[in-house]
């Protein structure tokens, strides 16, 4: 994830790297970035399906996800390989907590869709501790965001605008961008913007401030077990 900071670069005190986001021309000032990093999202879909087998096939999740109001109490932390900013605790394992006799597949789809946003939350929390700056969009790309049911879960538990664009691999878009506005194809960064703000669909939360924060308090305490276990 990243967080455009402009011309000036912000050393970060809460777990974040900080990074050159993008020059767009020789001549042109660089622009810098805040950045963190989940270090299992999608591969967390990956494991259910490879060696859980309790999906066939990343699609499921959502369906899975929809067959429950919300998770049950159950959280999956999924640090397979430690936790990433903002918390950086390489001791720290994958454990799934608050399961129940009536705890269900649906159940547990959800809490790994949580897991990708809960981290997001404590990414950007980061972000708008270091920046100074209230966050009120978040702009999305990816795989994972071919999900509504994610897309609306992370709306709900940053209580901002989640924004997610036609073309979902945003990486390759910015590089063809940037190629056309050096080779003459556009002549300014503001047509750019008009490109990257069209056909977009957006989420709002749908929950209240006392659910996000139920859930954000069971997300705490997981994230709590996951740890000393190396």
């Amino acid at each position: 994830m990243l967080f455009n900071t402009g011309d000036e670069p912000i050393f970060s005190k809460n777990g974040l790297l900080t990074t050159v986001g993008y020059q767009l021309g020789p001549n042109a000032a660089p622009k810098y970035a805040l950045e963190g990093s989940i270090a299992v999202a999608g591969s967390a879909i990956q494991w259910l399906r490879d060696k859980v087998g309790l999906i066939s096939a990343p699609a499921e999740m959502g369906f899975l996800s929809d067959t429950v109001e919300d998770n049950g109490g159950v959280y999956f932390v999924t640090a397979f390989s430690g936790l990433f900013a903002p918390y950086w605790r390489d001791d720290a394992r994958g454990c799934i907590v608050g399961l129940t006799q009536y705890a269900t597949r649906g159940h547990i789809a959800r809490a790994t869709l949580e897991s990708v946003c809960y981290q997001t939350r404590a990414i950007l929390e980061a972000m708008r501790k270091d920046s100074g700056t209230e966050l009120r969009r978040l702009r999305v790309d990816g795989g994972l965001t071919n999900s509504d049911q994610t897309m609306q879960i992370q709306a709900d538990i940053l209580d901002i605008e989640v924004v997610r664009p036609e073309m979902r691999e945003t990486t390759a878009l910015g590089a063809a961008l940037a190629a056309g506005l050096g080779g003459g194809v556009w002549e300014s960064e503001a047509e750019l913007r008009q490109i990257a703000q069209s056909n977009v669909t957006a989420f709002w939360s749908h929950i209240t401030e006392e659910k996000r924060a139920e859930m954000l308090k069971g997300w705490e305490k997981a994230v709590e077990r996951s740890l000393d276990w190396a």
